[in-house]
C-alpha cells in the first residue's frame, strides 16, 4: 500500500521560505509522477507542481513559477517542494500526491489524475 507523508509546513512571514518533504513508501516509484497541490480556506484544491520520477521533468502552475521548486531524491523516495518569496495567498494546506501511470503533464494538473494522497501539511504566510 502506497503511503505518502508530508512534513515541513509551518508559519512564515511574507517573503520567507519553507521546504516541504513528501516521504513515499509501499511502491516502486521510478515510473510514478508526483505532484503537490494546495487548498486554501474556502477554496478548491489547486495544482502547484509536478515531477516525473523517471527523468525529473517538472511542471508548475503560473502562480508559483519562479518561486517554488519541486525535486526528488531517488535514494530516499522523497519529493521536495522548496518555496521561496512566500506570499499570504500561498497560505493553504499542502498535499503530496502520486500517480502510478505518470500521465501527460497537462493531465497532472488535475487532482483526479492521482491515486494516492498524503494527509497534508499547513503552510501559513503572515503579512
Amino acid at each position: 500500500q502506497v503511503q505518502l507523508v508530508e512534513s515541513g509546513g509551518g508559519l512564515v512571514q511574507t517573503g520567507g521560505s519553507l521546504s516541504l518533504s513528501c516521504a513515499a513508501s509501499g511502491g516502486t516509484f521510478s515510473s510514478y509522477a508526483m505532484g503537490w497541490f494546495r487548498q486554501g480556506p474556502g477554496k478548491e484544491r489547486e495544482f502547484v507542481a509536478a515531477i516525473r520520477w523517471s527523468n525529473g521533468n517538472t511542471y508548475y502552475s503560473d502562480s508559483v513559477k519562479g518561486r517554488f521548486t519541486i525535486s526528488r531524491n531517488n535514494a530516499k523516495n522523497t519529493v521536495y517542494l522548496q518555496m521561496n518569496s512566500l506570499k499570504p495567498e500561498d497560505t493553504a494546506v499542502y498535499y503530496c500526491a502520486a500517480d502510478s501511470t505518470a500521465q501527460a503533464m497537462g493531465v497532472m494538473t488535475f487532482p483526479d489524475a492521482y491515486e494516492y494522497w498524503g494527509q497534508g501539511t499547513q503552510v501559513t504566510v503572515s503579512s
